[in-house]
């Protein structure tokens, strides 16, 4: 474009292309050549029609007062929280629309829209005598579900301590029994020991059901006092997460907001925030009081809302009662155990990596001419786009070249620095999250790392962790795999490592019933070698490393929903031949395009897509009007029932896992699940005995129409074991 007047020009002129003094010019030349149609195809579709006849005229456009109730409706579906207090400041009435649901066949009822409406918490009672605290034990024992919460000094679990404990029995029935308030003229509250000591057996009996709003944490807070939460029948986060993990964060004030029309008090409302926030125990009681009784009274009324929805939807209330509430239990053992960290290992670790940081630092000065911030977007732009004139692959919102990650990955094909600045930015990133952080995060009390495994947060049904999060730990760089080296078993134990090998292409061929694929797995082949042998056209002894990764690329691609334009960028090879690839695929796979098809149709007839087991995963923007958004949903269709169903068949294994140890009285106990991954510790001298049990527990978490396959490894680190 510096050196031709336009497109024309070009084309025109395309020998003059192939010699211009720019890398790979030859070649640049050629693609043009080939993809001529597509080239002025694409400058049609860009070009402004500047002759329309607008529906509107310009003084149509005129300012007008704002439709809040319309405004409302967005910021609540977007959840743009900010936005929303700038309304209610200009809204003195505080009314409060609901927002609408996903667009489905089956819509999901909602609270009706004027509500808004705050609890009226004069009927909550604050717990300050015995005879108080007497009658409330009274109601809790004879209550049929009784919502409960706990109010603490630290959301970090294994640092919490108790200030409170809340209840509710029915609807704006409900108390606050504060036990650790500490403020000046603070009211004489009940001892904290002796209340949980009577608690103890309400609290620890099964028969006794409660419900509450993230019941781990409770959980975990009572544990620091050596009390066993048992009875948690309802968990009204995951109930709105079981009903539809796309409708809504489910944080209690959103989901309140949704499904009663309730406007909570928010926990920032009671502590304020920033340089001036609170501990909750320096709250006053009055305040603390209603906030904390609304909690316990909220719990209940969203449970009696949610539950019925949830019986009445398809295999919902099994997705919740054999899956989702059993785990709670599971995850908190897991979490309260944690996991042995070597931090002296860690501290090497990090000294290294920051060798190699100056190292790959030189480099890039050395690649670039000169010095420069490689962390600073402004100088990484003009050393890339302006000094060594490369390619600009996409622009930012305010127009300028674009060094995002995926931006340099392309750019690292062809070019050396950004292949420079995307390995500085791994070790960066490996440094910070994990070789001086983890050592960081490493429990005083315990000497052991404690992450948090969530529920409620991927919306097909994946546990997520923070805290370390354990997901992200890169396993393709050495780097990245060494720091598994740091998670260690103490002495007397090895850690066991349990994995699903290739569970969502299994998944695939079970709700495809493709003939091919279900032959293959059964014939015990290796899937990647026979798909390259089936779309290549070769015996499986003939096929090379290279039609291997190739087919590895597709089989996972299409998982994924990967169009033939992402399989050749994948590739590096040109799209006709990748969508060769993937024509020669579905002819030997006929039940692959056939499930992909069908499944998309249903989703856009039905606006979700299902799970083995039956959990809904639903898509707002399958029948969407922009082409992206409906594309993605379309992609989500195809590949959301595999991952969901990965999902729930891990955590069905963990259920069983978990019961057959408390059965059996191994000395054993899981620690740590990612992925498609188990990591437990166990006794070195019973470790190969319980590879095969773990292994034969896992691979019978589902039956499906092809086996579940199951890699099991002992070590004293988890590399070994992985």
């Amino acid at each position: 474009l510096a050196e031709f007047a336009g497109i024309d020009d070009i084309l025109a002129d395309l020998d003059t292309v192939s010699r211009l003094s720019i890398r790979g010019a030859k070649g640049i030349a050629e693609r043009i050549a080939a993809n001529r149609d597509k080239l002025l195809l694409s400058y049609k579709l860009a070009t402004i029609d500047r002759n329309l006849v607008l529906a509107q005229k310009p003084e149509d456009l005129q300012r007008r007062p704002a439709d809040k109730d319309s405004l409302r409706q967005l910021y609540e579906k977007f959840e743009l929280r900010a936005l929303l207090r700038k309304l209610d400041d200009l809204d003195n009435s505080g009314a409060k629309t609901a927002a609408n649901a996903p667009v489905t066949v089956k819509e999901i009822s909602v609270a009706p829209p004027s509500s808004g409406r705050v609890l009226n918490s004069e009927n909550y009672e604050t717990l300050l005598s015995e005879q108080q605290l007497e009658k409330w034990l009274e109601k809790i024992s004879t209550a049929e579900l009784t919502g409960f919460d706990t109010e603490t000094t630290s959301l970090d679990y294994m640092e919490a301590q108790i200030v409170g404990l809340s209840f509710a029995t029915d609807a704006g029935d409900a108390c606050y029994l504060p036990l650790q308030h500490d403020y000046p003229n603070v009211p004489q509250q009940l001892d904290r020991s002796s209340v949980l000591k009577r608690l103890q057996r309400w609290l620890e009996d099964e028969t006794q059901a409660k419900a509450g709003h993230h019941l781990k944490y409770d959980a975990h807070v009572l544990a620091n006092y050596g009390i066993t939460l048992r009875g948690m029948r309802f968990d009204t986060m995951l109930e709105s997460y079981v009903l539809n993990s796309t409708a809504t964060r489910h944080d209690m004030d959103s989901v309140a907001s949704r499904y009663l029309g309730i406007k909570t008090i928010t926990y920032d409302d009671v502590v304020g925030k920033g340089a001036k926030q609170k501990r909750f125990d320096e709250v006053d009681l009055e305040r603390a009081s209603a906030y904390a009784a609304e909690d316990a009274d909220v719990t209940l009324q969203l449970h009696r809302r949610l539950w019925p929805e949830i019986s009445s939807t398809g295999r919902l209330a099994q997705i919740y009662t054999e899956i989702e509430q059993p785990l709670i239990a599971v995850l908190q053992r897991m979490e309260y155990s944690g996991v042995l960290i070597d931090a002296a290992l860690l501290k090497r670790q990090s000294q290294e990596i920051s060798g190699k940081l100056r190292l790959l630092e030189q480099q890039a000065h050395d690649l670039a001419g000169h010095s420069f911030n490689l962390g600073s977007p402004k100088q990484l732009q003009e050393i890339l786009f302006e000094e060594l004139k490369l390619p600009v692959m996409r622009k930012t919102p305010k127009g300028q070249p674009s060094t995002a990650e995926d931006v340099l990955q392309e750019l690292a094909d062809d070019y050396e620095l950004p292949r420079v600045i995307l390995e500085h930015r791994g070790l960066i990133k490996l440094q910070s999250t994990y070789t001086d952080r983890l050592p960081e995060q490493i429990c005083a009390r315990t000497g052991r790392v404690h992450t948090s495994y969530h529920q409620a947060v991927a919306a097909t049904g994946r546990l997520s962790s923070s805290n370390p999060n354990l997901q992200n730990i890169p396993i393709r760089s050495e780097e990245g795999r060494r720091i598994r080296q740091a998670f260690i078993a103490p002495e007397g134990y090895s850690l066991l490592a349990a994995d699903y090998s290739q569970i969502e292409l299994r998944i695939m061929a079970h709700m495809s019933a493709d003939a091919g694929l279900v032959k293959a797995f059964a014939a015990n082949q290796d899937i990647h070698q026979a798909t390259a042998a089936e779309v290549f056209g070769v015996e499986p002894a003939d096929v090379s490393e290279e039609q291997r990764r190739s087919a590895k690329a597709i089989n996972f691609g299409l998982i994924y929903g990967m169009s033939a334009f992402g399989l050749a960028r994948q590739l590096g090879i040109e799209r006709h031949e990748a969508q060769g690839y993937v024509d020669r695929y579905f002819e030997r796979y006929p039940g692959v395009k056939l499930y992909m098809d069908r499944t998309r149709e249903q989703a856009r007839e039905q606006g979700y897509v299902e799970t083995v087991f039956g959990r809904r995963l639903y898509l707002p923007d399958i029948n969407a009007r922009q082409v992206q958004s409906r594309q993605y949903a379309e992609r989500s269709a195809i590949n959301a029932p595999m991952q969901g169903t990965a999902a729930d068949i891990i955590k069905r294994a963990m259920l069983a896992v978990d019961d057959w140890l408390n059965q059996s009285g191994m000395d054993a106990r899981l620690i740590m699940q990612v992925h498609d991954e188990l990591v437990l510790e166990v006794r070195t001298e019973d470790a190969q005995k319980l590879a095969v049990k773990i292994s034969e527990l896992m691979s019978n978490a589902a039956q499906l129409d092809v086996e579940l396959k199951v890699a099991a490894g002992i070590g004293q680190n988890w590399d070994q074991a992985h």
